[in-house]
C-alpha cells in the first residue's frame, strides 16, 4: 500500500490538493477562501501576539496563526520561517545565559504580566472577589471598574 492511499482511497493530503486545485479555477471562490483564511489567519496570530508575555502557549499560537496564512499566502511562509529561525536563535541564546539572565527574564515577564492585567482591570476584579478595595488596584484607563 502506498503513503498516499489507504484501503484504496487517495489521503486527506492529496483530496485536499484535489478540492483546493478545483476552487483556484473559479476566482470568486477562490477570492473568498483566501480572504476567510487571511481573516482568520491574523485573528489566531493577533491572538498569540497578545498571549506572548503570558505563560503559555503564545508563541505556539503565534506560530499556528503564521502557518494558516502561509498555506494561502508566500509572505507568510517566508515571515514564518523567518520568526521561526529568529525564535529558536532566541531561545538558544537565553538557555545558554547564566542564572540571573533567566531570573531577569522570569521577572521581566512577570512585571508585563501584572501591568496589563492591571491595565485591564482583571487585578481590581479579582481584587473585589475577596472583598479586598484598594484605589490602586484600579485600572488607570478604566477598564473593569
Amino acid at each position: 500500500m502506498t503513503e498516499t492511499e489507504h484501503q484504496g482511497r487517495p489521503s486527506f493530503t492529496r483530496r485536499w490538493a484535489s478540492w483546493r486545485d478545483r476552487l483556484r479555477e473559479r476566482p470568486a471562490a477562490n477570492a473568498a477562501y483566501r480572504m476567510v483564511v487571511g481573516v482568520l489567519g491574523v485573528l489566531v496570530l493577533g491572538v498569540g501576539v497578545l498571549a506572548i508575555p503570558y505563560p503559555g502557549p503564545g508563541w505556539a499560537i503565534v506560530f499556528v496563526g503564521l502557518g494558516i496564512l502561509a498555506t494561502e499566502f508566500d509572505w507568510a511562509r517566508r515571515l514564518l520561517a523567518w520568526v521561526r529561525e529568529r525564535y529558536d536563535t532566541v531561545m538558544d541564546w537565553f538557555k545558554r545565559q547564566g542564572l540571573w539572565v533567566q531570573v531577569l527574564g522570569a521577572v521581566f515577564t512577570l512585571a508585563i504580566v501584572v501591568a496589563t492585567l492591571w491595565l485591564l482591570g482583571a487585578l481590581n476584579f479579582a481584587a473585589e472577589l475577596f472583598h479586598i478595595e484598594h484605589g490602586w488596584l484600579d485600572s488607570p484607563i478604566g477598564i473593569g471598574s
